[in-house]
């Protein structure tokens, strides 16, 4: 018998694993496939089961291995349960056509990660409903329209990076990056897991495990000056997501609240008439009135900066209060303001 070719390889093995009712031993995978796992040596049959893993992996559909019970009896392989079975999407139309039109906006704008897989998840989503949904990313330029949020350059590097970035996400690849911190003028080297990707308040941001922290971190895109993804080993995973990380609950994260150092505990006061617009800016449940009129926060912050930065947009109606670090800060982004207007 002819060896089969790549996809009709993988559709049979496929095939084979869904119609299992029981997990399939390495023997029983070399019996059904006598050609392309029986012959050779065991451990060339085995990287090239170990390729064909990967390709279906690629696919969007895992294997897992289940080892024989304590009397050895069993194990095997199967399909992963969570990357084959996919609940229904049950919107309604309406629903349905605010997602659409919201990817679409996202897609339209050009500086998106993932636009293909965008693009075809429209598709998809126009056809589930029959056809019904306006095609808002043909007529507002699809996946190769033009920039409106980045131009030149700084628009081409950005969407490298961000293309990059959403490869290795889905590889699970470690990345190096020459990124520029926002506390310090200078150059640092990191090595990173990427867990998510997001836009927040106009800026992309990159959440992962950073190897040099050792926890877990939030760089800005346009401050991340080089980056390269691990070439090494391409079909293998670099690392697991962990299971309680989600990428929306940063999303909502305040740009304080990203974890760029330990936690700093700040005290603000706010005149009476910059009450309301700190309330707008910080969140009215974080002000405290005061008894001769305006306000006061306590507020704990992983990224200083952002936090002052917000404060210094209110002027001398914003004063830090406490701790003497973010005291000593907010005095240094004044003298800073002021040379730069001197």
């Amino acid at each position: 018998m002819a060896r089969m070719d790549k996809n009709e390889r993988l559709l049979s093995l496929l095939a084979l694993l869904v119609d299992a009712r029981a997990p399939l031993s390495w023997s029983a995978l070399r019996q059904s496939f006598p050609d392309e796992y029986g012959k050779g040596t065991h451990e060339a049959a085995l990287r090239r089961f170990e390729r064909d893993k990967a390709d279906l992996a690629e696919l969007g559909v895992a294997l897992e291995y289940l080892p024989p019970d304590p009397d050895g009896e069993g194990g095997g392989y199967r399909l992963d349960p969570e990357s084959w079975h996919v609940g229904e999407l049950a919107l309604t139309s309406e629903e349905s056509a605010v997602l659409y039109s919201a990817a679409s906006a996202a897609l339209a704008r050009g500086l998106f990660p993932g636009k293909e897989d965008l693009a075809n998840a429209l598709r998809k989503l126009s056809s589930s409903k029959g056809g019904t949904l306006p095609h808002l990313a043909e007529r507002r330029g699809g996946a190769g329209g033009h920039r409106e949020d980045a131009e030149g350059d700084e628009g081409t590097r950005l969407a490298e990076q961000l293309d990059l970035l959403w490869s290795a996400l889905l590889a699970r690849k470690r990345v190096t990056l020459r990124y520029h911190p926002i506390d310090r003028d200078e150059e640092t080297l990191r090595e990173v897991d990427p867990w998510g990707i997001c836009l927040r308040r106009g800026n992309w941001l990159l959440v992962g495990y950073c190897h040099l922290r050792l926890a877990r971190r939030t760089f800005y895109l346009h401050r991340i000056a080089g980056l390269s993804v691990n070439a090494q080993r391409p079909r293998t995973p670099d690392y697991e997501l962990p299971s309680d990380f989600h990428i929306e609950e940063v999303a909502r994260e305040q740009p304080w609240e990203h974890p760029l150092h330990a936690p700093v505990e700040v005290s603000l006061e706010f005149s009476e008439a910059a009450a309301r617009q700190a309330a707008t800016i910080l969140g009215g449940d974080a002000l405290q009135p005061l008894a001769g009129g305006g306000a006061r926060a306590s507020i704990t912050a992983r990224n200083l900066d952002a936090l002052l930065r917000r404060a210094l947009a209110l002027g001398p109606e914003a004063q830090v209060i406490a701790d003497d670090r973010a005291r000593a800060r907010h005095k240094a982004l004044l003298e800073a303001i002021r040379e730069a207007h001197r």
